[in-house]
């Protein structure tokens, strides 16, 4: 064949789908898109800095840090069924001695039967990475539902559980002393039956005080109970739905009444008023590596 016309014949759709399809045009023999998948970070071993970047010793006395704390308020059952009206009230928080105490009472507010105070430093200190030290003590009885924790100050990737919660420590009073570190996203959670966390016995978490802490870095959430590891959960490199931990989050202290796990076995109302106090928060900024 003349070589004009073959040069002719190469540049037709016939000729042009035998050269790359092997005699088809058909779609699904059509070359596939090369999918690179998220790859999962190594662990760089970051530090942190000796000097908090953020802190409330509570060396003072009335209510909390205008300046570092707001609060949560009201009585909608705050998506668990709980018991308590939140209130910004010093009868539920305030700071004397050395300590912030948030106390629960059994007393009417609102459509309610329980107060209590949840502060919340969202606008006022935000965070992405660092360690997250609070040293408390926490209440007892039946009913109380203490929690130091994070949730995400955007919201980037959606609703809970979408954007992720971090629990630092959480207590039931039905089940004394069994503190647990937990983490919230769209992949594990407790709604699926996925949830990741993991927990620790501390015979005296009600009448000594402890130290609860979270290191969280681009590789891993790790919690601390006394400088000693419980939980590590790691980013697998799969995305927000697993690791939505890379958005700024800010800190809530807390003490629920009742709610779905907290009033699991019930609410003993004779053991109010309640109390959580805490001796300090310090915020350590990540180091680069």
């Amino acid at each position: 064949m003349h070589r004009t016309l073959i040069n002719k014949l190469l540049l037709t759709p016939y000729f042009v789908c035998m050269a790359f399809t092997c005699g088809s045009c058909s779609s699904s023999d059509s070359p596939k898109p090369v999918i690179t998948l998220p790859k999962a970070p190594t662990d760089q071993n970051w530090t942190f800095e000796s000097t908090p970047v953020w802190a409330d010793e509570f060396d003072y006395n009335g209510a909390p840090d205008q300046n570092k704390w707001g609060y949560d308020i009201g009585g909608s059952g705050w998506g668990n069924n709980e018991l308590q009206y939140y209130t910004n009230l010093t009868s539920n928080a305030s700071v004397a001695d050395g300590k912030l105490t948030i106390i629960a009472r059994k007393e009417t507010k609102e459509n309610r039967e329980y107060t209590s105070a949840r502060l919340v430093s969202k606008g006022k200190g935000d965070f992405l990475y660092g360690r997250f030290e609070i040293r408390a003590k926490l209440p007892t009885g039946k009913g109380t539902w203490p929690a130091i924790w994070m949730l995400p100050t955007d919201w980037a990737y959606g609703n809970w559980p979408k954007s992720g919660e971090i629990d630092i420590m959480e207590h039931v009073g039905y089940d004394q002393n069994k503190i647990h570190v937990t983490v919230h996203t769209e992949a594990y959670n407790h709604s699926k039956g996925t949830q990741k966390g993991n927990s620790k016995v501390i015979p005296t978490a009600s009448s000594e005080f402890h130290t609860y802490r979270v290191d969280w870095t681009p590789y891993a959430v790790r919690g601390y109970i006394d400088g000693a590891p419980v939980f590590e959960f790691t980013n697998e490199g799969k995305g927000y739905t697993s690791w939505p931990f890379d958005k700024r989050f800010h800190i809530l202290l807390n003490l629920a009444v009742g709610g779905d796990w907290g009033g699991a076995q019930g609410v003993d109302a004779s053991v109010f008023p309640q109390a959580m106090e805490v001796d300090y928060v310090r915020v350590y900024k990540m180091k680069d590596a």
